[in-house]
């Protein structure tokens, strides 16, 4: 323990580094590889399946929520670990320098719980670890003199062992030979633990080549399309065939967007699973072979067409979304810019409008002047004859002549205050 205020993590992140060592081969060994794709609540699946072995054994039950654990059950070892995609199970059984080479680890583990491990197998490997001393290399390479048939040797560790493969499945399972010459426990360990690697990393990253050549297609269906599109913008004469190609480019970018969203990850994880590979054969630290590709060559001349191909069809999906989204933005401005045409040709057919309202508003105003001053008049003519004893000598014909430009006068400026009123804004409305 420590004085300092320690972040939670620390030791589960120190643990991490030692969480998922390589096993020390004890001589002669027999190792079969199973790796399993996840299937939907596989976690849970595989910590029941495991903790069923374990009871079947009468050993202790393993922890399994670490993903990964080291299982001894005498006679055979496993070790199991939980990956981002799948699920490896290593089986190593111990045997002497006379076991046939043919054998496997498979052997001493129950067929029963072999046949349900979850999820869907997607390699299968057997690997036959044999000493020099009884399986000289010399007397394996004498017996490869067929020029048709595929053979892989490795000369790894710089040399301290062989590795013998086809990297073809047989009953089932891929095979390998290794030949011990000078090899240590643990380096020994190390080595086949990246031998496995490979092949399951090499098998992951081509996941990704079938759906890099649906999309290829699907690629050139949309390119063909965007480019009739963008003949059929530079014919197109009116707005509304601009919003019908708009239209169409708008469902062929959700068509490609839909497609980018299906493939990222897998196009992501081809890459990363290559590079894996990369560094696995890199760490073998391998040695040519004249006259045999070693397993840098073969994995680099069958795997690395097929990644390059993953990453164009990747990159050619981008640069397409890019075209369409760019074409797209150039259309939707044409049509943007025929809108904003339309809308001021609008604008200035409501300018005239409401000049021609104007107009009539006045000649409404005149008439209501007129119109006022006839009724304002009688009423002065009504007034005068009432009163015509007391307006004398001024008759009352004279007096309503009198006021009718009096009257019309103070209507008209009554009218025009009014509509000053209410076409000026006053500072108190603010």
């Amino acid at each position: 323990m420590t004085l300092f205020d320690e972040h939670p993590l620390r030791q589960a992140l120190n643990d991490e580094v030692h969480a998922r060592p390589s096993i020390p081969l004890r001589g002669p060994t027999r190792i079969s590889y199973l790796a399993f794709v996840h299937d939907e609540g596989g976690g849970d699946k595989e910590h029941r399946h495991l903790q069923q072995l374990a009871r079947q054994l009468d050993i202790a039950l393993p922890e399994t929520r670490n993903g990964h654990l080291l299982l001894d059950a005498g006679d055979f070892r496993l070790k199991w670990e939980r990956h981002t995609e799948f699920s490896s199970y290593t089986f190593l059984r111990d045997v002497g320098d006379d076991e046939p080479e043919a054998s496997t680890a498979l052997l001493s583990v129950p067929a029963a719980w072999r046949k349900d491990i979850p999820g869907k197998l997607m390699v299968a490997s057997h690997v036959a670890v044999l000493s020099a001393h009884t399986h000289p290399a010399a007397d394996r390479l004498e017996q490869l003199t067929d020029p048709d048939k595929l053979a892989v040797i490795s000369r790894f560790a710089e040399g301290a062992g062989w590795i013998f493969t086809d990297f073809q499945i047989h009953d089932g399972f891929s095979r390998f030979t290794v030949i011990d010459e000078r090899l240590k426990r643990r380096q020994a360990g190390r080595n086949i633990q990246r031998l496995l690697e490979v092949e399951t990393y090499r098998t992951m990253a081509l996941l990704a080549f079938p759906v890099a050549k649906s999309v290829g297609r699907l690629l050139g269906q949309a390119e063909s399309e965007l480019a009739n599109l963008m003949e059929a913008m530079g014919r197109a004469d009116t707005p509304g065939d601009e919003r019908d190609i708009l239209a169409r480019l708008t469902r062929l970018a959700a068509e490609v967007e839909q497609s980018v969203a299906r493939t990222t990850y897998r196009f992501g994880a081809a890459a990363a699973y290559y590079r894996l590979v990369q560094q696995r054969t890199a760490d073998l630290r391998e040695l040519r072979y004249e006259g045999f590709p070693n397993i840098t060559d073969f994995v680099q001349r069958r795997l690395a067409p097929a990644i390059n191909t993953c990453a164009a069809t990747a990159r050619r999906q981008e640069e397409l979304s890019a075209r369409i989204a760019r074409n797209s933005q150039l259309l939707r401005t044409r049509v943007d810019i025929a809108l904003q045409q339309q809308n001021q040709e609008l604008l200035g057919q409501m300018n005239r409008r409401a000049k021609l309202q104007l107009r009539l508003q006045e000649t409404v105003e005149g008439l209501s002047v007129v119109a006022i001053t006839y009724y304002a008049s009688q009423l002065v003519n009504y007034l005068a004859k009432g009163a015509k004893s007391y307006l004398a000598p001024v008759t009352p014909d004279a007096l309503t002549a009198i006021s009718i430009p009096l009257i019309a006068a103070t209507v008209a400026f009554s009218m025009h205050r009014m509509r000053k009123a209410l076409t000026t804004e006053s500072p108190d409305t603010h």
